[in-house]
């Protein structure tokens, strides 16, 4: 039997109009529609009919299609079924050996065989809603022998119509017209192989295994289109394994696998995401298909064709899988290098488009080995590369904090191309600031000039933020030469110093006691328009009471609340750091008190620095004092302060109880020191 082709025509608009039809021609009817309009059939009207009918030229079977509007909600179940019957299948030679593949012949909108002409859609409408033998016996009993094309059609009509139960109740129609009629053939393989395809469609999943039974009472045995569809079914219901199994009883059966055979099976392994499976699967064909075990007595099909569209398929398929693997919760970075090995293993040829699909899955930070090793393969075939996907690697390699790789493929932009755009900028100058900042909060100072002059080898230009997190290191690191030389080079590369440029250099200048080049900083500062903050003003006090230069320090401290900067013991504790460093005793004490006249509660670091000026000073008594205050007030002042104070008063003979004191405070673990001076209290504070 030859199998019967559904495609589509011109002649569905009829079936959703919402006005009857006129005799008059409009344009974008179909002509053949009309000749039957002219042609002066009878008109029937039907229970179903909503008022409007419209009869269709049928010769000797007298069969109507009928036309309803769209607001009926039966029009739901017309459109499935007018689009497979759109054409009108004729009367043909019938095959019981047919394999089901659409044959072009059938293309035919209408063919003529012993002068009949069936409207397969019409019957089919008619048909719609029969659910016993008795319903379909009702409408077939008098039309005689129709062609088993027809009701094959039907029943697949049926399945993408989800109208189970008439397929079904057809099938049965013909099994009793078999028995009651030893001329009429029955239902055949074909018959029973659209049956199979309208439960798959329709998803009527618990009657094929009845059907299965019915085909083996009518001693029919199922060929490679059975079990395809089987295998298909099976797919369905998410049973991979058992579609895998009926693959395996196909060559039991003495059948020859299909490239649908061949295909529905590697489509198993990917529902599964069984890529090795998958892979194995696919080296079997191949290995079976160049010994000639495949496809030697089958001429009917290409094989050559199809073994390249296998190919092509579980390529597609493995990178499908791989992609999957890649949006799990768990790290499966090993499989999907492990798969990409075997694949290049067995020979299968990758390209460009498959490595980028797979890199852009690649999103979390355990990634970046997958979006590096097919990076790299696009790289070696002298392919072109996405720019997209390009900074998407540049992305991944910095959010997996391996920025020298991402640089690396900076570097290949420029060299190779594509012309890097804003956003692979963009995303090196992050990844190097994260590298500055490293370089800033450890004063790696060497590091971070390093990283400039990286920068501005490859055309990229610092900002202000990537200058001053290079100066902050320098002044971590009491590197007061280096940070004049950055400073410089900030200034020569036309990018204006802000305010924590300047505080930055200031420390480092205060640190390396280079008072008088810090003063002219200052001026600088002040000369372009820069306003000072807390730092800068805190910096320069600490600079003038090293200096001795008190008078200027109390102008300082004046001038703060007047520029809207207020006055914290940050500030105070520099200018007694400063007195303590060069032996100023008296007047570090003069600056606590003068803390507690505005008001500023002094800190650990305030007594711990007063008590150190104080022992330099020579009077032990005074910084014992200081230190059972500060016990008082509940802080917790460190072992050094102890220490100083308890070798201050028996060196020096001071007659006190140092039992007051109290127990000996532990010693602090390394990464929890104190800091001792503003610069340290301050640099923490721009670092948070």
């Amino acid at each position: 039997m030859q199998a019967l082709s559904v495609c589509p025509s011109n002649t569905d608009g009829f079936l959703n109009r919402e006005s009857p039809p006129h005799s008059g021609r409009r344009k974008g009817r179909n002509p053949s529609f009309f000749r039957g309009v002219r042609s002066g059939f009878n008109y029937r009207e039907t229970s179903d009919d909503l008022g409007y009918g419209f009869p269709c030229r049928c010769s000797r079977v007298n069969l109507y299609v009928l036309w309803r509007p769209k607001k009926h909600s039966i029009c739901s179940s017309v459109v499935p079924l007018a689009l497979a019957f759109e054409e009108q299948i004729a009367v043909g030679k019938t095959d019981s050996n047919s394999d089901g593949e659409n044959k072009p012949e059938d293309q035919k909108l209408l063919v003529e065989n012993k002068g009949k002409r069936v409207d397969t859609r019409a019957l089919a409408w008619s048909l719609r809603a029969a659910k016993t033998v008795e319903d379909v016996e009702t409408v077939l009993g008098d039309k005689g022998d129709l062609p088993l094309q027809v009701y094959s059609t039907m029943i697949r009509a049926f399945g993408k119509d989800k109208r189970v139960n008439s397929a079904i109740a057809l099938v049965e129609w013909l099994k009793l017209r078999k028995h009651a009629s030893k001329s009429f053939p029955g239902p055949n393989l074909f018959i029973y192989n659209s049956l199979l395809g309208a439960l798959k469609q329709a998803e009527g999943f618990d009657q094929v295994e009845k059907i299965m039974t019915d085909m083996t009472l009518e001693g029919i045995s199922p060929n490679i289109v059975t079990y395809n569809t089987l295998m298909g079914i099976h797919l369905a219901q998410g049973h991979e394994k058992k579609a895998l199994e009926l693959f395996k009883e196909i060559q039991t059966k003495g059948l020859s696998p299909s490239p649908a055979s061949y295909s529905t099976a590697l489509l198993a392994y990917r529902r599964m995401e069984d890529g090795f499976g998958a892979l194995d699967f696919y080296v079997d064909f191949r290995n079976k298909y160049q010994n000639g075990e495949i496809g030697k007595n089958d001429k009917n099909i290409d094989w050559d064709l199809e073994a390249v569209k296998l190919e092509d398929f579980v390529i597609r398929i493995s990178y499908q899988i791989m992609r999957r693997w890649l949006v799990q919760i768990e790290n499966t970075t090993s499989k999907v290098l492990k798969l990409l090995t075997v694949m290049d293993q067995v020979g299968l040829k990758t390209g460009r488009s498959e490595h980028e699909k797979l890199i852009w899955a690649c999103t979390r930070e355990d990634h970046y080995i997958v979006a590096k090793e097919l990076y790299k393969r696009i790289r070696e075939s002298d392919s072109e590369i996405s720019l997209s996907v390009c900074n998407h690697v540049i992305w991944l390699l910095g959010k997996a904090k391996k920025w020298w790789a991402a640089l690396e493929i900076y570097e290949d932009l420029l060299d190779k191309g594509p012309k890097p755009n804003n956003m692979s900028y963009e995303l090196i100058v992050s990844h190097f600031n994260f590298l500055l900042t490293a370089a800033r909060k450890k004063g790696i100072w060497r590091w971070g000039v390093g990283l400039l002059n990286k920068m501005q080898e490859k055309g990229l230009k610092p900002g202000s933020k990537e200058w001053n997190s290079v100066l902050i290191a320098c002044s971590k690191a009491s590197e007061a030469s280096a940070a004049i030389q950055i400073f410089t080079r900030m200034i020569e590369n036309g990018e204006k110093p802000t305010i924590i440029s300047y505080g930055a250099l200031l420390s480092a200048l205060e640190k390396g006691k280079l008072y008088d080049e810090a003063v002219r900083v200052w001026k600088h500062l002040i000369k372009m328009g820069v306003e000072p903050n807390s730092y800068a003003y805190t910096i320069m006090a600490s600079i003038y009471a090293a200096q001795g230069k008190f008078n200027i320090v109390e102008s300082i401290i004046r001038e703060m609340p007047v520029s809207g900067v207020e006055v914290t013991v940050v500030t105070f504790n520099a200018i007694i750091s400063a007195c303590a460093r060069n032996n100023y005793g008296g007047p570090a004490y003069e600056w606590f008190q003068r803390m507690e006249v505005e008001n500023i509660e002094a800190n650990e670091v305030s007594y711990e620095m007063l008590i150190q000026a104080l022992v330099k000073d020579g009077k032990p008594k005074v910084a014992y004092d200081m230190y059972l205050k500060g016990r008082r007030k509940g802080l917790s002042l460190s072992t050094k302060a102890y220490d100083t104070v308890v070798e201050a008063a028996v060196d020096g003979g001071a007659s006190v109880d140092l039992s007051l004191l109290g127990a000996r405070p532990p010693a602090p673990a390394p990464e929890s020191k104190k800091r001792t001076d503003v610069n340290q209290e301050y640099v923490a504070i721009v670092n948070d």
